[in-house]
C-alpha cells in the first residue's frame, strides 16, 4: 500500500505513550548539484512511559539502515518504522534518502535557467518532514532540534536557529546550528543554494533576506521595505502578545519554485514571485506586507504556541490572517487593510460559505490527509473576520490581555480551542461558549436587512443569528457626495433586533465599518439605490461594504452581470484608496470575461477598458490602470495605446501580448524579441503564457503538456498561464482540454498539499464546459484525496455560478 496518513487516533496513542526529548539531524546535500539525492541521519532521544510497549516512527524517505537501542529495526513500510519492545529511555537513529527532490513531497531541488544555479528548500507542513528524515511527524510531540548540514562549498545553509559554527571540507562545508527551542517537526527548514543575502541590525534584531543570485537586484530593491515591514511587525507583536519574539536573529529566504510561503521558526520561507519583476504596484506593497506579517504571527501562533491536533489550525491559520491585517493598520504605512482583505479575502469566503465546501472552522479531523483540505477560506479569510468579530464582541483591551495570558500559560506547548476560549472568558468576563458554538462549531453565513416602519427601524436575521455585533450607518447627501450622519452598534442576539438612534438619512449601511462576517441585501425600495450609490460613499471601507454587498448578489443571481459591472467599474472612478484599486478592476474585468452572457461581454469589457484608460491619466494609477487595460482592451487601438503607454515596462508588454494573442493577433516574433531582452530569469514563463492564449490547436496542445502532463511550469506561475490557456470565445478548442482535466484528477495531489490546491483550482475550466460537466467533476472528485475533492468542489460551485450568470442574459 502507499504512505499511510496519521489518524487522530493514532497520535493520541503516540503522544500519551512517549515524550520526544531532542532530534540530532545530519542532512547531506553534497550531491544535488549534479544529482537528486539528499541523506539524512536523524538520531532521536525519547522516553516511554510504558517500557515495553511498542510505537512507530514515520519515515517516507528510503531508510538505508534504523536502529533502536542498538538493535536493527525496520526497515519499514507505509511510510512508518515500526518500534518494538521501547525502554524507559530510547536513542534511534535512522540514515535515510530522499531521491524524489523535484517532483515529490517535502524538499525540492531547484535550478534557475538563467545560470544553472540550484538551490533546494525544505518545507513540512502538515506532515511532510517524513519524506526528507525520521521523526514523529504530528504537531504534540515538539522538541528541540540540532541540525547539522554539509552543503557545497559555494552554498550558503539556512535554518530556524540561525548563526551556524561553519567547517570547511574542502568542496563542501558542514554547517551546525544551535539547538531550536521545542518545535513541532512541521515548523523546521534548511533552505541552501548560493545565495545573495542582506542583513540588517534592527531593534536587537537581526535581520537576514535571501534570494538566488539571479534575483539581487530585486532583492537590493526591495530590502528597506521589507525590514522596515520586518522591525514594525515585531514590535507590534512583542507588544500586543506581551511576549518578544525571542530569538535575535529573523531570516526570510526567498526560493524559485516555491509556492506561496511558510512560517518556519525564525525562518520563514517565500516563493520568489514575491519578488516582483516590475516595480510592485500598490496592491502589491500590501500583499507583501500582509504575507510577511502572516508569516511573522506564527512565531507566536504555531511555532510558540502550536495546536494539539489539526482540528484547530483556524488556531495557526486564522490568528494569522487576523493579526497580519490588525498589525498592518497599527503599526504600517497599509491603514486600508481590512478594506483591501474585504473586496481580496472575505468576499470568497463568502462564496465558500455558501457553497457545498462550506465546514465550520473548528471540525473534527480523522486524519493528517483531511487536515490537508481545511486550508482554504473558511480557515483564513472567514476565521480571521470571526476573530476582527472576536476582537469587537469582547473589547479590543479585553483581547490583549486574554492573548497575553494565553501566551504566558501555554509557552512552547499545545493547546486546544478551549484554552484560548479560557483565556478571553477570564480576560473578558464573558461567558464565550455561546459565541464559540455559533462561530466555530457552525457552518455558513449569516444574511441581514432593515425593515422600516414608519420612523422603526429592525435589523432582521435571515434565520437564527449568531451572537455578533455589529453597525449601522446613516448617510445623508452633501453635493455629489455622500457623508456619514450617523453610527450605531447593535449586539444581535435574536432574529429581529430594534436599531434606535439614527436619524432620517438617504443610505443606511448594514455591518458599517465592516465588523462581522455577515452578508446584508437592501429592500426592494432601495435596491436600485445601492448600485448606484456604492461609489459616492466616504471611506475605503463603507464603499468595500456596498461593494461586497453588489459582488454577493452577483454570486447568488440576485444581481445581472451588467448591473453589478456597472457598480464596480463607477467605483473605479471614485475611490480614493490605492489599496483597493487594483482588487476592483480585478472584479470588474472578471464580471466581463467570466461571469457576463457571451452578448454583453465585449460592451462590458470595453467599459473597464474606457475606465482603465481614464484611470492612466493620474501618474499614481497609471501601472495599476493599463494592467487591468490588458486584460479588458478590445480593439486594436487600445493594444496599440497600450503599448505606447506602456513605455520601456517589460510586464506591460507581456500583458498585451497575451490579449493580442487571444484576440489572434501575431505575437511569434514580439515575444520572441521581448524575450531576448527581458532580464528576469523567469521570463520564459511569460513567453509560455502568450503561447497559452493563442487559438491554435498545436500550441493548446503544447501548453497542455507542459503545464499539465510535464508539470513544467513552477507552482507558483501555474495560475498565470492557467488564466492564458482557458479563454472566452476559444470553446472548439478547448472542449477537449475540460475532458482531459476530469482525466487528471486522480493525479493532482502529487507534489504535496500546495500542489493539489493550485492544480485543482487554477486548471479547473472556466469555458468549454456546461452544467452537466460540473456534476462529472463533482462526481469524479468523490475518489479523490480529501484535498483534491474540497479543492474541485468549491471551484465547481463558483464557475456554476459564473455558468448560471452567463445564462441569465444581460
Amino acid at each position: 500500500m502507499g504512505i499511510r496518513s496519521l489518524t487522530r487516533a493514532e497520535a493520541e496513542l503516540r503522544a500519551a505513550l512517549i515524550a520526544v526529548e531532542r532530534y540530532d539531524v545530519d542532512v547531506d546535500l553534497t550531491e544535488l548539484p549534479g544529482g537528486p539525492e539528499v541523506r539524512s541521519v536523524s538520531t532521536v532521544a525519547f522516553s516511554c512511559r510504558e517500557p515495553g510497549a511498542a510505537t512507530f516512527v514515520d519515515c517516507a524517505a528510503r531508510v538505508l539502515s534504523a536502529t533502536l537501542n542498538g538493535v536493527e529495526v525496520g526497515p519499514g513500510e507505509d511510510g512508518r518504522i515500526q518500534l518494538p519492545r521501547l525502554a524507559a529511555h530510547n536513542v534511534l537513529r535512522v540514515e535515510s534518502v530522499q531521491a524524489d527532490t523535484t517532483a515529490g513531497e517535502g524538499v525540492h531541488k531547484a535550478t534557475d535557467p538563467s545560470d544553472g544555479e540550484v538551490y533546494v528548500w525544505m518545507s513540512f507542513e502538515p506532515d511532510e518532514a517524513r519524506f526528507v528524515w525520521a521523526c514523529f511527524d504530528q504537531p504534540d510531540l515538539k522538541a528541540a532540534h540540532a541540525f547539522t548540514v554539509t552543503a557545497p562549498a559555494a552554498w550558503t545553509v539556512t535554518s530556524n536557529s540561525g548563526d551556524a559554527s561553519v567547517e570547511e571540507l574542502g568542496a563542501a562545508r558542514r554547517w551546525t546550528f544551535p539547538d531550536t527551542p521545542p518545535l513541532s517537526t512541521y515548523n523546521t527548514v534548511i533552505n541552501a543554494g548560493p545565495f545573495h543575502e542582506v542583513r540588517r541590525e534592527a531593534d536587537g534584531h537581526d535581520l537576514g533576506l535571501y534570494a538566488r543570485r539571479s534575483l539581487a537586484e530585486v532583492l537590493e530593491r526591495d530590502a528597506d521595505e521589507m525590514f522596515t515591514l520586518t522591525r514594525q511587525g515585531l514590535a507590534f507583536y512583542a507588544e500586543a502578545f506581551a511576549m518578544p519574539f525571542p530569538q535575535r536573529r529573523y531570516d526570510q529566504v526567498f526560493m524559485p519554485e516555491f509556492g506561496g510561503a511558510m512560517e518556519n521558526y525564525g525562518c520563514v520561507t517565500w516563493s520568489d514571485g514575491f519578488l516582483r519583476r516590475a516595480a510592485p504596484t500598490p496592491a502589491e506593497h500590501a500583499l507583501l506586507a500582509r504575507v510577511l506579517l502572516h508569516e511573522m504571527a506564527h512565531m507566536w501562533f504555531g511555532n510558540i504556541v502550536t495546536m494539539r491536533w489539526w482540528d484547530d489550525l483556524w488556531l495557526n491559520e486564522a490568528f494569522a490572517e487576523f493579526a497580519c491585517h490588525w498589525a498592518a493598520e497599527r503599526a504600517t504605512r497599509h491603514t486600508d487593510a481590512w478594506a483591501g482583505h474585504l473586496m481580496i479575502g472575505k468576499i470568497s469566503a463568502y462564496l465558500s460559505d455558501q457553497g457545498p465546501a462550506s465546514h465550520p472552522i473548528h471540525q473534527p479531523i480523522h486524519d493528517v490527509a483531511q487536515a490537508a483540505s481545511i486550508f482554504d477560506n473558511i480557515t483564513y479569510p472567514k476565521g480571521a473576520s470571526v476573530l476582527q468579530q472576536l476582537k469587537t464582541y469582547v473589547g479590543e483591551e479585553n483581547f490583549r490581555t486574554g492573548m497575553a495570558a494565553y501566551f504566558a500559560r501555554h509557552a512552547w506547548g499545545n493547546t486546544t480551542l478551549q484554552d484560548l476560549i479560557d483565556s478571553l472568558s477570564e480576560a473578558s468576563g464573558r461567558d464565550l461558549d455561546t459565541w464559540r458554538t455559533a462561530w466555530l462549531a457552525t457552518a455558513g453565513t449569516d444574511r441581514f436587512t432593515l425593515e422600516r416602519d414608519g420612523d422603526t427601524l429592525t435589523l432582521v436575521a435571515d434565520g437564527s443569528p449568531r451572537p455578533q455585533v455589529l453597525a449601522v450607518g446613516a448617510y445623508g447627501g452633501n453635493g455629489d457626495a455622500l457623508e456619514r450622519r450617523a453610527l450605531v452598534r447593535v449586539e444581535v442576539t435574536q432574529t429581529r433586533t430594534p436599531v434606535t438612534g439614527l436619524p432620517p438619512a438617504d443610505v443606511l449601511l448594514i455591518n458599517d465599518d465592516d465588523l462581522t462576517f455577515a452578508t446584508s441585501r437592501p429592500d426592494s425600495v432601495t435596491r436600485d439605490a445601492l448600485f448606484r450609490t456604492a461609489a459616492r460613499l466616504p471611506t475605503a471601507i463603507s464603499r468595500g461594504v456596498a461593494a461586497a454587498t453588489v459582488w454577493d448578489m452577483l454570486t447568488t443571481g440576485e444581481a445581472t452581470a451588467a448591473e453589478a459591472g456597472r457598480s464596480l467599474t463607477a467605483l473605479l472612478a471614485a475611490e480614493t484608496s490605492d489599496a483597493v484599486i487594483e482588487p476592483y478592476l480585478n472584479l470588474a474585468a472578471n464580471i466581463a470575461e467570466l461571469w457576463a452572457p457571451a452578448a454583453g461581454r465585449t460592451a462590458l469589457s470595453a467599459a473597464v477598458a474606457a475606465a482603465c484608460l481614464r484611470l492612466a491619466d493620474d501618474p499614481g494609477r497609471r501601472q495599476v490602470a493599463l494592467r487591468g487595460l490588458a486584460r479588458t482592451a478590445t480593439t486594436r487601438d487600445d493594444l496599440d495605446r497600450l503599448r505606447e503607454r506602456a513605455g520601456a515596462d517589460v510586464d506591460l508588454h507581456w500583458r498585451a501580448l497575451v490579449r493580442d494573442a487571444e484576440l489572434g493577433g501575431d505575437v511569434t516574433s514580439e515575444s520572441e524579441v521581448l524575450l531576448a531582452r527581458d532580464p528576469d530569469p523567469d521570463a520564459w514563463i511569460r513567453a509560455l503564457t502568450v503561447r497559452a492564449a493563442l487559438p491554435d490547436p498545436a500550441t493548446k496542445a503544447e501548453v497542455w503538456q507542459r503545464l499539465v502532463v510535464d508539470r513544467g511550469v513552477p507552482v507558483n506561475s501555474v495560475g498565470l498561464v492557467a488564466a492564458a490557456f482557458w479563454r472566452p470565445d476559444q470553446d472548439e478548442l478547448l472542449a477537449p482540454y475540460a475532458e482531459r482535466y476530469l482525466e487528471a484528477i486522480p493525479t493532482l495531489h502529487q507534489g504535496g498539499m500546495i500542489h493539489a490546491i493550485g492544480y485543482t483550482h487554477r486548471l479547473f475550466p472556466l469555458h468549454a464546459i456546461d452544467p452537466a460537466y460540473i456534476e462529472r467533476a463533482r462526481e469524479a472528485s468523490r475518489e479523490a484525496v480529501p484535498v483534491v475533492r474540497t479543492t474541485l468542489l468549491e471551484r465547481s460551485d463558483e464557475v456554476s455560478r459564473m455558468l448560471r450568470a452567463r445564462a441569465g442574459g444581460s
